[in-house]
C-alpha cells in the first residue's frame, strides 16, 4: 500500500476504534449496577454474576479469534472490521432491552463470537504499517483505544445518571454504527487474494502457519498471562468504588470518571511507549512496567475515599497499557506479513484465555473473603510476569531473527 494511502487509511482506523470503544465504554463498564436494576440484589450473588459477564465475551472471543484471524489472511482485513462493528451494533442494542441477567449473558457470549474490532484493526495496522513505523502505528492505535474508552466512561457516565442504564445501550450502537461506516467509506477496497498453494508445492525452508505459531508460541503466553494480571481487577473495581461510596445512587458518575483518568494514563502510555518500543527492546519496556503496575495496585487496596483510588489508578493503567502495547508491537516485529492476521488471531485468543480467566478469579476472591484482597493478589501477579517477561525474551529473541 502506497505511504499516502496508508497514512489515510490509518487515520480513518484510528477515529473509527476511538467511535467503536467510545460506544462499547459508554454502557459496558456499568454492568454491575445494570444487573443490580435486573433484580440481583444478594451481594455475593452480585459478585458472581459480574465476574460471569466479565468472563462470557472472551470466552467465545478466544474460541472465535483465530477463525476470524485466517479469514482475514484469505479474505481481506477491512471486511473483518466491517463484520466486527456492524454485529456489534446488534448486540449492543440488545443488551438494553433485555430483562433477565441471563439473557444479558447470552448477548455477551454472541458480543465475544461475532465482534472483536480491536484485534480486526490491529491484524489491518499490522499488516500494512511500514515495518520501522510499526511500534508507532500500533501504539497510537491503543491510544485511540484508552482515549475512546476515557470519553466513553465519562459521557456514559452522565448518561446513566440521566436516561438510565437501559437508555445508554442504545447510544452504545449508535456510536459503533458510525465507527463502521467510517470503514465502508473511508477505507479502499482490498484486491481479491490468491489461493495460497499446496503445502506440498512449497520449498522445505518456506515459512508456514505452523512454523509461524512455534515461533511466537512463548510470546502467546505472555499475552496470555499479561492480559490475566491486566484485567484482574477491572470487574470488581465498580464494585469497590460502590463499597467505597457506600451507595449505589450516583455511583456511575464516579466510576465514570475513574475510568475517564485511566484512560488518560492509557492514551499517553499509547502514544509514549508505542514510540520507545520502536528504539528500545520491548521486553526491557515489559519489565518495568509490570512492576511498577504491581506496586501502584497496592494503595487501590487500601483506599478509604473515592478520591484516593484516582493516582493510584491512573499510574497502574499507565503501566498495563504500555505493557499491552508492548506485547503487540513485539508480535508485530516477529511475525511475517502472509500470517499476519492468523497469528494476530491466536494473539486475541491468547489475550481473551487471560480476559475468561481473570474475573473468574477475582470474582471467586471478592466472592469469599472480600474486594480489597482482589487487589493485594493482583499486585503479586504482577510482579510474577517478570519471570515470564524474561523467559519470553530468551525464546522469542530467536524466533524474531528466524522470521
Amino acid at each position: 500500500m502506497p505511504m499516502q494511502t496508508w497514512k489515510r487509511t490509518y487515520t480513518v482506523i484510528w477515529i473509527s476504534q476511538f467511535l467503536s470503544i467510545l460506544g462499547f465504554a459508554f454502557a459496558l463498564p456499568f454492568a454491575p449496577y445494570y444487573i443490580q436494576e435486573l433484580g440481583v440484589t444478594d451481594p455475593v450473588a452480585v459478585r458472581i454474576w459480574v465476574a460471569l459477564f466479565a468472563a462470557a465475551t472472551p470466552l467465545t472471543l478466544a474460541l472465535s479469534s483465530p477463525l476470524w484471524g485466517a479469514a482475514s489472511d484469505r479474505f481481506g482485513y477491512r471486511i473483518m472490521i466491517l463484520r466486527a462493528n456492524f454485529c456489534a451494533v446488534g448486540v449492543l442494542g440488545l443488551m438494553g432491552l433485555v430483562r433477565s441477567v441471563e439473557a444479558l449473558i447470552v448477548l455477551r457470549l454472541l458480543q465475544g463470537a461475532l465482534t472483536g474490532t480491536l484485534t480486526a484493526s490491529q491484524i489491518m495496522v499490522a499488516a500494512y504499517a511500514p515495518p520501522e513505523h510499526s511500534g508507532r502505528a500500533l501504539g497510537s492505535l491503543n491510544a485511540a483505544v484508552f482515549s475512546g474508552a476515557m470519553c466513553g466512561a465519562a459521557l456514559g457516565g452522565i448518561g446513566s445518571a440521566m436516561f438510565g442504564y437501559r437508555g445508554v445501550f442504545a447510544v452504545s450502537a449508535t456510536a459503533v454504527f458510525c465507527s463502521g461506516l467510517l470503514i465502508l467509506f473511508g477505507t479502499p477496497r482490498e484486491t481479491p487474494r490468491p489461493k495460497p498453494p499446496p503445502k506440498d508445492t512449497l520449498p522445505a525452508d518456506a515459512p508456514t502457519s505452523a512454523r509461524a505459531f512455534k515461533q511466537v508460541l512463548p510470546l502467546l503466553t505472555l499475552i496470555t498471562g499479561a492480559s490475566f494480571v491486566r484485567q484482574f481487577d477491572m470487574a470488581m473495581m465498580p464494585l469497590l468504588v460502590q463499597e467505597i461510596h457506600g451507595s449505589l445512587q450516583g455511583v456511575s458518575l464516579y466510576t465514570g470518571t475513574l475510568l475517564a483518568v485511566s484512560s488518560v494514563a492509557g492514551l499517553l502510555a499509547g502514544f509514549i511507549l508505542g514510540r520507545l518500543a520502536d528504539r528500545v527492546n520491548p521486553a526491557t519496556i515489559a519489565i518495568y512496567t509490570a512492576v511498577a503496575a504491581g506496586i501502584a495496585m497496592i494503595p487501590q487496596g487500601r483506599a478509604v475515599a473515592v478520591w484516593m483510588l484516582f493516582p493510584a489508578r491512573f499510574a497502574m493503567m499507565f503501566c498495563t497499557s504500555g505493557l499491552e502495547s508492548v506485547s503487540q508491537i513485539w508480535l508485530a516485529k516477529i511475525t511475517p506479513r502472509e500470517f499476519k492476521g492468523t497469528l494476530f488471531g491466536w494473539a486475541g485468543t491468547a489475550r481473551a484465555i487471560g480476559w475468561v480467566a481473570a474475573p473468574l478469579a477475582s470474582g471467586a476472591i471478592g466472592a469469599g473473603f472480600g474486594i480489597r484482597p482482589v487487589y493485594y493478589v493482583g499486585a503479586l501477579l504482577f510482579m510474577l510476569l517478570v519471570p515470564l517477561i524474561g523467559y519470553t525474551r530468551h525464546r522469542a529473541q530467536p524466533a524474531a531473527k528466524a522470521v
